[in-house]
């Protein structure tokens, strides 16, 4: 009987654990004036500045510091400021910056909550052109003013909580199945974030005269770089390239651009 009761306190436990997490999740809700897209944030605009600056100098010393060539650096700068200038970007409360990495193997680029933009040598020298190069830009620009890193925040709070509620009131098992289901929750939000800022990306790329078929070369490289080894889809936080690259399609369609 006693060991009934104990477990009757911990499902309690468990569960009052989870609703909190659940109503403090919910209560933290907005529309995004920028994209018209209700989201769960917890971050005021300042408070992803501030973070994305503080931030900046340890990534980009992940990857070796910033690229030494400072007219490749300028370039970068250059093409990222257009877009911003001439896309709602800037309206933002953001403060955008552009970063060329020195790291010439990794071909990558990131932005941090706030504005700060990254890419990689490894990507950059890969790039055959200006439009190219805005293409990648004008992604990461989408992350920012999507605030995805803010949204997914909150979301791997909601899964923390969930988390911890069921491994008090049920057992270490089910707190690990229970990872492993929100582990899959959170990819599918990445995939969800990564076409939002191709769609967003290939809009900002059209406003500053950049021609968006260039952004869907972008996936070929991508692709070629990782020697087709690249997951499924349902593994992995970015969508499969045929997809994205489908979708990029519909989004330049969608915004009328002609050549």
């Amino acid at each position: 009987m006693r060991m009934r009761g104990n477990m009757k306190i911990r499902l309690l436990i468990g569960a009052a654990i989870i609703l909190f997490s659940y109503v403090k999740y919910c209560s933290r809700s907005e529309t995004n004036e920028y994209t018209g897209k209700k989201q769960h944030i917890s971050l005021s605009t300042d408070e992803e500045i501030a973070i994305g600056l503080q931030s900046a100098p340890e990534m980009a010393n992940q990857y070796g510091g910033l690229y030494p060539g400072q007219d490749e650096q300028n370039k970068v700068k250059a093409v990222g400021q257009k877009l911003v200038a001439k896309s709602i970007a800037n309206s933002t409360p953001y403060r955008y910056e552009f970063h060329l990495l020195r790291d010439p193997e990794t071909v990558n680029a990131f932005a941090l909550p706030g504005g700060q933009v990254f890419i990689t040598f490894g990507l950059y020298k890969r790039l055959q052109n200006e439009d190219q190069l805005a293409g990648v830009l004008a992604h990461e620009i989408g992350h920012v003013v999507g605030r995805h890193s803010a949204e997914r925040m909150a979301k791997q709070d909601l899964t923390k909580g969930i988390i911890s509620g069921v491994t008090a009131g049920a057992d270490m098992g089910a707190g690990q199945i229970a990872a492993v289901v929100a582990n899959s929750v959170n990819m599918k939000y990445g995939r969800n974030d990564e076409l939002e800022s191709d769609n967003l990306g290939v809009k900002y790329m059209i406003d500053a005269d950049y021609n968006p078929y260039e952004f869907i070369e972008v996936m070929h490289i991508l692709d070629a770089a990782s020697g087709g080894q690249a997951p499924p889809e349902f593994q992995s936080t970015h969508p499969s390239g045929p997809h994205r690259i489908e979708e990029i399609k519909a989004a330049i369609e969608a915004n009328g651009y002609q050549q």
